[in-house]
């Protein structure tokens, strides 16, 4: 497969997990507001759902003995940071509408490509970078909710976004030495201790999103299994598009997310999203597929021969 190739199937995968991952946050949101569950609660039983589904298919496909990563305490790193992006937002959504908290979420595509041309040194022409930012542009016109309706709470999908990008540079890096599923397992060990220790500060000092406890009936557990696959799958296939493709290059598709989160939004919350975030949802769609449209130029063009 050639270096372009791998490259469109990168951006493709990538773009299917961005369709999938809303569907976990609408599960949080809704364990969060229908079935009183702490955001912590939720947090902690969606890594340890995770840790236990990949556990189980790296020892069917390979056996126990497989599970240690190569690289073992940057995976856990990894999982710390995914399980602190992940507990800043579903506290968010608890308060905020969906669509809300991923709009404020995305200034997190700007912080990766910035991280990922810094700390990886990819090259990241000038039109990677217009697409991106022409994409922040329209994320900025979804952004609409303020702090003096939201609070603080406002502010959680930003801690999102710094865990989250830091999260997927390392992706990047831990891609080349150990397999998406062992990845995963480590990323649940990481995010059960870190959400783990954060229901302990919540026990210790009284903190309503952080008590521990258990889901309060069957269809709470129900959700919360579907949850944990969810999470494991999706952030598979995230894992899998970073062995195919750059980091800044993935980073406009991210957008996608916020399309299928407002439509979440409108069907499960009735949350329908007004005039200027559908302007700026096509904006953020626009930037996606102009970066989709490059790819293919670059992959038809022919490459010039060297001279002798």
């Amino acid at each position: 497969m050639t270096h372009q190739a791998n490259h469109a199937r990168g951006m493709a995968i990538m773009a299917f997990a961005m369709m999938l991952l809303p569907l976990m946050d609408a599960i949080a949101k809704w364990l969060a507001t229908a079935s009183s569950m702490a955001p912590g609660q939720v947090t902690f039983l969606r890594f340890a759902l995770q840790m236990l589904f990949s556990a189980l298919l790296v020892a069917g496909t390979g056996g126990f003995a497989r599970l240690r990563p190569a690289r073992l305490w940057p995976n856990l790193i990894r999982g710390v940071l995914l399980g602190g992006a992940s507990l800043c937002f579903f506290t968010a959504v608890k308060y905020m509408p969906l669509a809300d908290a991923m709009a404020i979420f995305f200034v997190e595509p700007m912080i990766l490509t910035v991280l990922s041309a810094v700390f990886l040194r990819e090259p990241v022409g000038w039109r990677r970078w217009s697409a991106v930012g022409v994409g922040f542009v329209g994320a900025l016109i979804v952004i609409q909710p303020s702090f003096a309706l939201f609070g603080l709470a406002a502010l959680l999908p930003l801690g999102t976004a710094t865990f989250f990008a830091t999260y997927m540079l390392l992706n990047r890096r831990l891609t080349l030495h150990d397999s998406p599923l062992v990845m995963q397992y480590a990323a649940g060990i990481g995010g059960t201790a870190l959400t783990g220790a954060a229901l302990g500060v919540g026990l210790v000092f009284g903190i309503d999103d952080l008590m521990p406890g258990l889901p309060p009936d069957a269809a709470a557990w129900s959700l919360l299994l579907l949850l944990g696959v969810l999470a494991t799958f999706g952030h598979l296939f995230v894992v899998q598009a970073f062995r195919h493709a750059e980091a800044s290059l993935l980073a406009p598709f991210q957008y996608i997310e916020i399309i299928s989160a407002t439509l979440v939004g409108l069907l499960v919350f009735g949350d329908f999203p007004s005039a200027s975030k559908w302007l700026g949802i096509a904006i953020i769609v626009g930037s996606g597929l102009y970066t989709f449209w490059r790819e293919s130029r670059r992959r038809e063009r022919p490459r010039p021969v060297p001279k002798v």
